[in-house]
């Protein structure tokens, strides 16, 4: 459906009207989208407000944004059935029904995204191959510059070859990588093909999100500012 026709079928829906008698509202600029006349490229999301002659005709939808520090051990799963469960843990704090966008690992930590916004979680997910994530991998034994170079370059698993990563060194045996794919146990698998096995992973970043001050099991709502800065990144990714 176009972004005017769907803006017809809200204000016929609404006002009981037929089309002609909507479309001569917008034409004649009496139809606000957040308060803004409406346009002919006006983009129109499920959560906007719309107004007629300054009357709301459809109430701005409020989402819930919540980042949390995963634990290590938590599956990430809503399955109540199973132990340690992120309802368990986090959900059942809200009244609102969260979805985790993404997963972790159960034997991994850090930052995970939830929301109620169904849009936003599909544009996220729809787009998880160009949106950025940061992790930080601790090793069992040393890992060499030359190693690091093929993890950055890309690894063969599962039969595919990594996407190109952003890897830094952090110490002698620990990195940090940054990827644009999701592929299962992704980080896991590229270590274990240059033989080192990965004792502790922890994810340090979704997009512009940052685990920064929260300690594992903590979570808090996002600011303004991140959630317009998600907004941005994640409207400006090719799907």
């Amino acid at each position: 459906m176009s972004i005017r026709n769907k803006l017809l079928s809200v204000l016929v829906k609404k006002l009981g009207i037929s089309n002609k008698e909507a479309k001569n509202f917008i034409e004649n600029n009496r139809v606000k989208i957040n308060g803004k006349v409406m346009i002919e490229n006006s983009a129109i999301e499920e959560e906007d407000e719309i107004s007629l002659d300054e009357k709301v005709i459809r109430a701005r939808k409020l989402y819930t944004y919540v980042i949390y520090y995963k634990p290590r051990g938590i599956e990430s799963t809503l399955n109540a059935k199973i132990e340690n469960n992120l309802r368990d843990h986090l959900l059942n704090k809200f009244s609102t029904k969260l979805f985790p966008v993404g997963r972790l690992d159960k034997e991994s930590e850090g930052l995970m995204l939830f929301t109620d916004h169904g849009a936003l979680f599909n544009k996220i997910i729809k787009s998880e191959m160009n949106l950025e994530k940061e992790y930080e991998v601790k090793l069992e034994k040393n890992i060499s510059d030359d190693e690091l170079k093929q993890l950055a370059d890309g690894i063969v698993i599962m039969g595919e070859l990594t996407k190109p990563a952003i890897v830094k060194r952090l110490n002698e045996s620990s990195f940090s990588i940054t990827l644009t794919q999701g592929l299962n146990r992704q980080i896991r698998r590229m270590c274990y093909k240059l033989n080192h096995e990965v004792i502790q992973l922890k994810r340090t970043r979704i997009i512009n999100l940052k685990v920064e001050d929260l300690e594992p099991g903590s979570y808090r709502v996002i600011t303004e500012i991140e959630l317009q800065n998600l907004m941005a990144e994640t409207m400006n990714s090719s799907v």
